[in-house]
């Protein structure tokens, strides 16, 4: 059965906890679009801590995507390594 897509808030960060990890690849680069688009520049991306496993993954999409200029972990006042803060390059003026 189709899913129906979810509506999520263009905030600045984005919560993997309640997505399935086979959707993770076009999630991210859809929400990073959208912030683009709406001039947020710095994403939150929450994956937990865990064994690091969705990190990884998070970073090895991260590294593909054409709009991210460079990413990290959040720190402790972001969630640690439990988050990671990508900067996204500006849209191109028209």
């Amino acid at each position: 059965m189709k899913q129906k897509p979810v509506a999520l808030p263009v905030d600045g960060t984005l919560d993997l906890h309640m997505f399935n990890p086979r959707d993770l690849a076009p999630l991210l680069e859809d929400y990073l679009g959208a912030c683009r688009k709406n001039g947020i520049l710095q994403v939150r991306i929450v994956h937990g801590k865990g064994r690091g496993v969705l990190r990884a993954r998070v970073h090895s999409l991260l590294r593909k995507i054409d709009s991210v200029d460079s990413f990290g972990s959040a720190g402790e006042g972001g969630g640690g390594w439990g988050a990671t803060i990508a900067i996204l390059k500006p849209p191109e003026e028209k």
